[in-house]
């Protein structure tokens, strides 16, 4: 039998110089193309949260979104996208957060959590952690208990999981 952590990183693409020189992406997009892939890695994402009874789950843009939803689906909750700035049409709620070169923002509609939810917050890839603590930050804010991060890929060299444990477990399926 096959290990299902070799059957994944066998369906993530390194691209060299992407997107600057120096850099090698990791392009995911292979294993979505893959059903029996895409399962395994929602499956896996999923696992250690279940009956926890997560009410809610929150992806990062956007590429959260592509495994948030299908985690809520799996874990039977709910699904709220947390977006960058200016992307919502009701009020929001919302967090700045310094980038290497300048600041950013993330928003949630103001009324997607109220205080005492579970959520548990879902992203592809954690690197430095700025993009998912702002995330927790924004959802601790709201009132939520953030029972823990999950993410498909982890590039630990950038010691991205220091800055967001304080939030809760954190889960990486393949790390690099």
């Amino acid at each position: 039998m096959t290990d299902p952590l070799h059957q994944l990183r066998a369906l993530i693409a390194d691209v060299p110089d992407f997107p600057k020189p120096g850099i090698v992406f990791k392009d995911f997009t292979p294993l979505l193309a893959d059903p029996r892939g895409l399962a395994l890695a929602v499956e896996l994402m999923a696992n250690p949260y279940r009956g926890l009874g997560i009410d809610l789950v929150v992806g990062a843009e956007s590429r959260g979104f592509i495994f948030g939803t299908a985690i809520a689906q799996s874990l039977s909750a709910g699904f709220v996208p947390i977006r960058k700035k200016s992307k919502l049409p009701r009020a929001v709620r919302g967090v700045d957060y310094a980038l290497e070169y300048g600041t950013d923002r993330v928003e949630i509609h103001a009324d997607a959590i109220t205080t005492g939810h579970k959520v548990l917050v879902v992203d592809d890839l954690l690197a430095t952690g700025g993009t998912l603590k702002a995330c927790c930050e924004l959802l601790s804010g709201a009132g939520a208990r953030i029972l823990g991060i999950t993410v498909l890929m982890e590039l630990v060299a950038l010691k991205g999981r220091d800055r967001v444990t304080e939030f809760g477990q954190v889960h990486s399926v393949l790390k690099y």
